[in-house]
């Protein structure tokens, strides 16, 4: 069995990566033959649609289960829809949370852990790209469904012209 641990390096003491989508590798653990495989995460530099990538990415390397800190809607919808299980840490080394899932300390998770565009690089609810939650303002104080584009920030603080 294959399972994919979100990694911020590729070793298995490094710290776990809770952000799934916008993680640097994952580790790649065949669970029966106890070896450690890793690939990076292309998806992490998108702009949008990350975990629904880094998901696709990992049915197509035959993973049964995921374990990472966060999962997003639209990652959850394709991990679901391809029979992959997902394992939700707060924190630990990829090899003690590998730890942890074989000593069935870990639950699974049923849906997504946290709401769409939540790991950063995003764009906030006014147009601003930004980083972290993606909740920008645009200055002109286009506050409505999209309005005002721009530059985000630190947790998406939208720099830009507002739309109303």
């Amino acid at each position: 069995m294959k399972i994919a641990i979100s990694s911020t390096e590729p070793d298995p003491d490094a710290q776990v990566d809770l952000r799934f989508g916008r993680c640097r590798c994952f580790a790649l653990v065949d669970v029966d033959a106890d070896t450690y495989d890793y690939i990076d995460n292309e998806a992490a530099a998108l702009t949008g649609g990350a975990g629904l990538q880094a998901a696709q990415m990992l049915a197509d390397a035959g993973v049964s289960a995921i374990i990472t800190g966060n999962i997003g809607p639209n990652a959850a919808t394709v991990l679901e829809a391809a029979g992959i299980k997902t394992y939700l840490c707060n924190t630990g080394t990829v090899g003690e949370v590998l730890q942890e899932y074989r000593n069935g300390r870990l639950s699974e998770a049923s849906g997504h852990s946290v709401d769409a565009h939540f790991g950063g690089g995003v764009l906030g609810r006014d147009g601003g790209a930004g980083t972290g939650q993606g909740m920008g303002r645009g200055m002109g104080g286009g506050t409505g469904q999209g309005r005002g584009g721009g530059q985000g920030g630190e947790r998406g603080g939208g720099r830009g012209r507002g739309g109303r």
